[in-house]
């Protein structure tokens, strides 16, 4: 039993969605996909959170490797959101379900922040 979900993609290309994406939730707030791809953004999401509340260089830096040295987000996270969610012991994130999409009947839930 796999501990992530491959999704039907190659290494390099799955780590540049599942990057790009939780950069658009902690830029924006919220983002719309497919319930997999949700589910597994929502554990990057979460620690990136982690890290910030950690607040240490190592967290910082990995942090950065992860959001591919995006320097104002990451201040973001550990100035703001960090900030915002210190008293909270995890459950950054929530999934709401909105629709199937015409095609291929996928599950289109919205991740956001709480």
């Amino acid at each position: 039993m796999a501990l992530y979900r491959k999704l039907n993609r190659e290494t390099r290309i799955r780590r540049s969605i599942l990057s790009s994406l939780t950069k658009d939730v902690l830029t924006h707030g919220y983002v719309e996909t497919t319930q997999e791809r949700a589910k597994e953004v929502r554990k990057f999401v979460e620690k990136m959170i982690t890290y910030g509340k950690k607040g240490d260089l190592v967290s910082r830096r990995k942090v950065l490797a992860f959001l591919n040295n995006d320097k104002n987000l990451t201040k973001k996270i550990f100035d703001e959101l960090a900030v915002t969610y210190k008293d909270r012991d995890g459950g950054y994130t929530r999934i709401i379900k909105l629709k199937e999409r015409i095609g291929d009947d996928a599950l289109i839930v919205r991740l956001e922040l709480v």
